[in-house]
C-alpha cells in the first residue's frame, strides 16, 4: 500500500482500536481465574487505576494519525513508521476479544503488538505528532506485555508470582533502557513505562513487597536518567 492509502489505514485502525473495548464488551485486565493456577495477587500488575492511560493513548493515536493523513500522507519518514504501526493496531483491534476468552493467545498477541509498535517508534520521524503518540503506545504495550507474560508464567505454574514479577519487571527495564538508548529523548515512551512502574509500586505498597518496590524504584531512576540525558551523550 502506497501514498495516502497507508496513512488512511493507520487512521482507520486507530479508530477501530479505540472503539474495540466497547465493541468487545469491555476489558478489566487478565483475571487469575482464567489460568489453571489461581493466585490472589500478581506483584507485576499495576494498580487498576493505571490502566486509565489507555484513554490518552487512544486520543493521541487518532490525533497523530489524522494529522499525518492531513499533512504528511506521502512523507517518506512517516511512511516508514506506518507499516509496523498498522500491524500493531490491526492486532489490537481484536486483542480484547481474544483476551476475554484466551489469555495465552492474548499474551502472544500483545508481545507482537509491542514489538511492532516499538519498531514503529524507532522508525518514527522527530515530529511530536508522530513520536509522542507512538512512544506512549509502544511504552505501555511493552509494559503490558511484561505483565501478561508474568501472569502467564505464574498462572501455568512455571514460577511463583513473585519470581515472575521480578524477572519480567527487570526485563521490562532492560528493554526500555535499550529503546531509550537508541531513541534518545523519547519522553512519551519513558513516561508510559515509568507510569507502569509507578502503578506496580502503588499496588505493592499495601503488602509491603519491598523487593518489587525497590526494583521498580531503581528502574524509574534509570529511565529518567536515560530519557533526560544530553543528546550528545
Amino acid at each position: 500500500m502506497r501514498g495516502a492509502g497507508r496513512a488512511l489505514l493507520v487512521l482507520v485502525l486507530s479508530l477501530g482500536f479505540a472503539l474495540s473495548p466497547g465493541l468487545s464488551g469491555g476489558f478489566a485486565g487478565l483475571s487469575p481465574v482464567q489460568f489453571p493456577l489461581v493466585h490472589a495477587f500478581w506483584p507485576a500488575q499495576p494498580l487498576p487505576a493505571a490502566f486509565a492511560i489507555w484513554g490518552p493513548i487512544f486520543l493521541l493515536l487518532i490525533a497523530g494519525a489524522g494529522y499525518g493523513l492531513w499533512r504528511h500522507r506521502r512523507d517518506a519518514e512517516w511512511q516508514a513508521m506506518r507499516l509496523p504501526l498498522a500491524v500493531s493496531l490491526g492486532l489490537g483491534v481484536f486483542w480484547i476479544a481474544v483476551a476475554n476468552s484466551a489469555p495465552l493467545a492474548a499474551t502472544v498477541m500483545i508481545i507482537f503488538m509491542a514489538a511492532a509498535a516499538t519498531d514503529a517508534l524507532l522508525r518514527a520521524p522527530r515530529s511530536p505528532w508522530a513520536g509522542a503518540p507512538v512512544g506512549l503506545y509502544a511504552g505501555w504495550l511493552t509494559a503490558a506485555g511484561a505483565v501478561a507474560v508474568a501472569a502467564t508464567l505464574s498462572g501455568y505454574g512455571v514460577m511463583s508470582p513473585q519470581a515472575a514479577a521480578l524477572l519480567l519487571l527487570a526485563g521490562l527495564g532492560a528493554i526500555a533502557a535499550l529503546v531509550l538508548w537508541h531513541r534518545p529523548r523519547a519522553l512519551s515512551y519513558a513516561a508510559a513505562v515509568g507510569w507502569a512502574f509507578g502503578g506496580v509500586i502503588l499496588a505493592n505498597l499495601p503488602v509491603r513487597n519491598l523487593p518489587v518496590i525497590a526494583l521498580c524504584a531503581a528502574l524509574l531512576v534509570l529511565l529518567a536518567a536515560l530519557a533526560l540525558r544530553p543528546r550528545s551523550a
